[in-house]
């Protein structure tokens, strides 16, 4: 196996965690907030809820500082090393724009990140997690 298919491989595996993260930042609130509607026991796991506030916490914390998230960099060093096309700007707003056709400008995300990390705060007090 080439070098340069490795790298495609790992950039792959990098992407696919990537989108990961954010079916489960964006999921995990509307199941948090469906459970609470539906009687859901398990949207009060403490520890799933912390993990929650953490990753959104850290997108929010990323967009304030004008950090482009370390999966995306890592991403596009390998694909750039395994001679493959690479973007530039933040992964959600590339695939935005690819699979949306939707451009906006970096404020509009820092305070999309931002009211979806309030939304994620609001969730404690609505559907309280239990230790």
């Amino acid at each position: 196996m080439s070098a340069e298919l490795l790298y495609l491989i790992a950039a792959d595996a990098i992407l696919l965690i990537h989108v990961l993260f954010v079916v489960f930042v964006v999921l995990g609130l509307l199941l948090i907030f469906a459970g609470k509607l539906l009687a859901w026991r398990w949207v009060h796991n403490f520890s799933f809820r912390l993990t929650h506030l953490v990753a959104i916490g850290v997108v929010v914390l990323q967009s304030w500082l004008g950090a482009i998230c370390p999966l995306t960099v890592w991403e596009m060093n390998l694909r750039e090393k395994a001679g493959d096309s690479v973007y530039e700007g933040s992964f959600i707003a590339h695939w935005l724009q690819t699979l949306l056709y939707y451009r906006a400008a970096e404020w509009v995300f820092v305070l999309l990140y931002t009211l979806f990390g309030a939304l994620v705060i609001a969730s404690w007090y609505w559907v309280r997690p239990r230790r």
